[in-house]
């Protein structure tokens, strides 16, 4: 069969969430970089959103469903626990990442921080909205770390990748790194996933 190909942008958190699942399992793949609503990409996904897969004649949309479609399709560790208590943890930290931490890091303190018109300069009110909802979810993840230093089981889970890359981007600026290191075991966390080769590894190239 033909190689994977996992299709985006490097600077997206999902794809990267992607491609560092396939450095801890030790699958090869491709990446190509596309921006959303490419053709390559709207010929995928309904929306034009990335990332996307293709893997000889099979194409695939959505972070979840590929994430599981590698799991399955591929050796190497398992990202997502066959048992059943195992894989709806997983699940349930997928999910949880992306509508909270990845709305109120990402989406809602990230990106206006970053796109803004110059003239105008960035939504300090939506920022400083966001820094109490980020703190909420760094409190959460903190508390299900304590025990393990995961986010299910003792080992890596596509849970962890799914949040690794958000939480490196917010210690990126002043506010985040200030919210996060309020939380020994998240901080803990970070430290750790981030010096991993898979984190590395899959390192977007400086934006020019």
């Amino acid at each position: 069969m033909a190689d994977l190909e996992i299709i985006g942008i490097p600077f997206s958190n999902y794809v990267r969430s992607l491609r560092m699942m396939c450095e801890e399992k030790g699958v090869p793949y491709t990446l190509v970089p596309e921006m959303p609503h490419s053709a390559v990409v709207s010929a995928i996904h309904p929306a034009g959103q990335v990332p996307c897969m293709r893997h000889g004649d099979v194409t695939l949309f959505e972070s979840k469903a590929i994430a599981s479609y590698i799991d399955r399709a591929f050796p190497g560790p398992k990202m997502i626990p066959d048992d059943a208590v195992g894989a709806a943890k997983v699940e349930q930290w997928v999910s949880y990442g992306n509508v909270k931490v990845d709305r109120w890091i990402m989406r809602e303190f990230v990106v206006p921080s970053v796109f803004f018109d110059k003239a105008k300069g960035p939504d300090t009110a939506k920022i400083a909205a966001a820094v109490p909802e980020m703190d909420k979810c760094a409190k959460a993840l903190d508390a299900a770390l304590s025990a393990t230093g995961h986010l299910v089981g003792s080992g890596v889970t596509y849970a962890d990748c799914n949040v690794v890359p958000m939480l490196a981007t917010a210690q990126q600026f002043p506010q985040g790194k200030e919210v996060l290191a309020k939380y020994p075991a998240l901080t803990a966390y970070i430290a750790a996933m981030t010096a991993r080769p898979s984190f590395t590894n899959t390192a977007p190239p400086p934006r020019k």
